[in-house]
């Protein structure tokens, strides 16, 4: 019954909101008042607190916050709100059916290129995955590629979740790379294969990246102009002469121009702490690298290394059990011990289901509980998924808290959002309602309420 109240008052509430929201130089303006204010920077959640948004962006968060005259003003009495979740690391937008090919973009078997595949234009807006994730929470996410005959799966992209056709914030905002087992596996069985084509690879890329144009044309740019859709640095790159023994195509040497040169983040993926140590000893061969770690299932051993190299890290938090023999060493405090050690941890790589970031979040804090178990605070957990991801994937200074200045992502929910019985009743971006159906809300209601007779229609556009 109580599950009940709260969803009703947060309908009602959500309702209330996006009514009368009034566009304002492009976005939506609104307050919220009396709420349980979540900023997402790792503080704890603040009663009796205040929202403000103007034309899109986050105006003010927090207690003793004067709402401007003018605006609509929506009592929350007590409800929670936050920033809207950030995933990194995900596939959301890549694929209709996961397991039907023609309908799946996020790996190109039968490519003759990789590190220069791109997967920005195949990112599809209408995709059920991104409508049930933005019914989760998520507001934005970093969607990467998978490998498949290359140990580099190509250069991912930051998207935004909202109901519109244009869902790319940053194309080309990384490359992603396979290394561990599954690197192995790619480069033809062994680890050592997969570090000498990984090292080979960087090499030509840094020695394209020096030579001289030739007839007075300008070297290709290490990274594009502004901040929406960069200008592809391959593009206008004058026809240089290359050396005979090499092994990358001149469109995946330029592509990874931009990482050997430092301008774009490269996404490692490893598990075994041998294999960290192993990538975070690149840095002494190509300083320049800006190096994210992704999956790290035994990252609480090279913890230390990995805070000493500066190195951030994208975890799955529930590995508790291998799965592998690189995941031998996998326990649920990885994440709260690599944090503990001072390693910036953000949870990520969950797939085609990013909406389940919150329960993640909250089985940590859960193990703060827990004897012997290391975990987070409450405000670190929701950090976590929020601020954090942000921060790691370059867009901090954007979105991913509710700073002042930061873009209006905000979700309201109807109870505790690390809980597992909790769920968004609203849903903002840059400061605009955004719609919670989706194919699967669509199907709940339809047999809801099972009678005799014709079904309710399955489709109606």
């Amino acid at each position: 019954m109580k599950r009940l109240f709260r969803l009703a008052a947060g309908a009602s509430l959500a309702a209330a909101l996006a009514a009368p929201a009034s566009a304002q130089d492009g976005g939506a303006s609104w307050a919220i008042t009396n709420a349980t204010v979540v900023v997402g920077d790792g503080g704890e959640p603040i009663p009796n607190g205040t929202v403000v948004v103007r034309a899109g962006k986050v105006v003010a968060a927090g207690s003793g916050v004067a709402v401007p005259a003018g605006i609509p003003v929506i009592d929350a009495k007590g409800g929670w709100v936050t920033p809207g979740l950030v995933v990194a690391v995900t596939d959301i937008g890549l694929f209709d059916v996961e397991g039907v090919s023609e309908s799946n973009d996020s790996s190109a078997k039968g490519s003759p290129f990789n590190a220069a595949l791109d997967i920005s234009p195949a990112i599809n807006a209408d995709a059920q995955h991104i409508q049930v994730s933005r019914a989760g929470g998520v507001t934005r996410a970093a969607v990467a590629p998978s490998g498949s005959t290359s140990v580099f799966a190509g250069q991912g992209a930051i998207i935004d979740l909202g109901a519109d056709p244009r869902p790319i914030v940053r194309a080309r905002a990384f490359q992603y790379v396979e290394l561990g087992e599954d690197g192995a596996r790619l480069a033809g069985g062994s680890r050592v294969s997969a570090q000498a084509l990984f090292r080979n690879a960087l090499r030509e890329a840094r020695d394209l990246s020096l030579r001289t144009p030739l007839r007075g044309s300008k070297a290709p740019s290490a990274v594009g102009q502004g901040d929406d859709i960069p200008a592809d640095p391959r593009l206008g790159e004058a026809r240089v002469a290359r050396d005979e023994d090499v092994l990358l195509t001149r469109f995946d040497a330029a592509a990874l121009g931009p990482v050997v040169n430092g301008t774009q983040p490269l996404y490692i993926h490893v598990e075994r702490a041998a294999d960290i140590r192993s990538v975070l000893a690149l840095k002494r061969e190509f300083p320049r690298l800006r190096m994210v770690l992704v999956g790290c299932a035994e990252g609480w051993l090279a913890a230390a290394d990995i805070s000493a190299a500066g190195v951030p890290v994208i975890a799955k938090p529930l590995t508790d059990l291998p799965a592998a023999f690189e995941q031998l060493a996998s326990t649920q405090s990885n994440v709260g011990r690599m944090a503990a050690a001072g390693v910036k941890v953000a949870l990520g790589d969950f797939n085609d289901q990013p909406r389940y970031a919150p329960q993640y979040a909250g089985n940590l804090v859960a193990l703060t509980r827990m004897p012997g178990a290391s975990g987070l605070t409450w405000g670190k957990a929701f950090a976590a998924i929020s601020s954090v991801p942000a921060e790691i994937i370059g867009m901090g200074d954007r979105f991913g808290s509710l700073s002042p200045g930061h873009a209006g992502d905000v979700v309201i929910w109807d109870g505790d959002p690390l809980e597992l019985t909790s769920a968004p009743v609203a849903v903002y971006i840059d400061g605009i309602a955004q719609p919670l159906d989706n194919h699967q809300t669509r199907l709940r209601e339809r047999y809801r309420n099972p009678v005799e007779g014709a079904l309710p229609k399955a489709y109606d556009w």
